[in-house]
């Protein structure tokens, strides 16, 4: 699984470093989400899937 942000997308709503903080994370010196963890296991996909449904700019996608 490789998780994918929008970065003209993006608005830093933060709801993913909520549903995911091993995987995103919110730098004060940037103007998107930065994603820690571009790979992480599947021990994390839930929580990975359930940062992408409460996007509400929907900027974070998942390939498998």
């Amino acid at each position: 699984m490789k998780v994918i942000v929008d970065a003209g997308g993006c608005v830093l709503h933060g709801e993913c470093v909520i549903a995911a903080p091993e995987v995103f994370e919110i730098d004060d010196d940037k103007d998107v989400v930065t994603v820690i963890d571009p790979e992480p296991g599947e021990r994390l996909r839930s929580k990975v899937e359930d940062a992408v449904l409460m996007c509400p700019v929907a900027a974070i996608s998942l390939e498998d």
